[in-house]
């Protein structure tokens, strides 16, 4: 599907871009597998009026299998990405607005995340949509590669 791979692209170049593929542990091919997240989470997507995709987010319940640290009662997300032509435009914000109003829609009293230590620009914009530091959560999935966890009350 067309869409997928747009999604998939768009995500893949966020964190290129970024630099987050210095140690290779075949992430990238996670990032690409939009078809398959679509079967195991809800995608929410931004998309220009011309359908061009912007940025997308993974909607992640607890004990599903893209869940990392969300526990009962907890919604997670991941892999939120913004096209690069489209930084700056409040894009990152909507689409963790619309998470959080999904974990409300759902009742659920919080939203989780985990994120790269190095994506600076990322943990700015939950703290200042209210995120919090979640310390005792932070894992690393690989060897050189540390999550830092966040989490928002509802």
């Amino acid at each position: 599907m067309a869409e997928f791979a747009a999604i998939g692209e768009v995500t893949a170049e966020a964190y290129r871009r970024d630099g987050f593929f210095e140690v290779d542990t075949g992430y990238e091919a996670v990032l690409r597998s939009v078809a398959h997240r679509a079967e195991h989470a809800e995608l929410m997507v931004a998309v220009e009026a011309d359908s061009r995709v912007l940025g997308s987010v993974t909607v992640v319940l607890p004990g599903s299998e893209y869940a990392e640290i969300s526990g009962p009662g907890e919604l997670e997300f991941r892999m939120l990405a913004v096209a690069g032509e489209a930084r700056g435009r409040g894009i990152g914000d909507a689409l963790t607005r619309a998470v959080l109003d999904r974990g409300r829609e759902l009742g659920l009293g919080k939203v989780v995340l985990s994120s790269l230590d190095q994506m600076r620009t990322a943990h700015r914009l939950y703290e200042r949509i209210g995120f919090s530091r979640l310390p005792e959560r932070d894992w690393s999935p690989h060897p050189g590669v540390r999550l830092v966890a966040y989490e928002y009350d509802l």
